[in-house]
């Protein structure tokens, strides 16, 4: 009986400084922890998003580099 009536306190606690704290307060501390979360992309597959994304810029880039010399070699 004890355990549940340390849970139900402890609910209890944490609800009544929920409450008291303000919207204001309550919106900042959220904001704050999103801006400090990972992407969903890192947390779900780690750092591969961000490899395969480098690749692909990689490879654009050499290819966007044949297309301009190619332009300019043309007479």
């Amino acid at each position: 009986m004890a355990k549940s009536d340390d849970l139900v306190k402890y609910i209890t606690l944490q609800v009544i400084s929920y409450m008291e704290t303000p919207k204001d307060v309550r919106k900042q501390a959220k904001v704050a922890i999103k801006e400090q979360r990972e992407s969903w992309q890192t947390r779900w597959f780690g750092l591969m998003p961000m490899a395969a994304s480098m690749l692909f810029k990689q490879v654009r880039r050499k290819k966007n580099a044949e297309v301009s010399r190619e332009i300019k070699l043309k007479p």
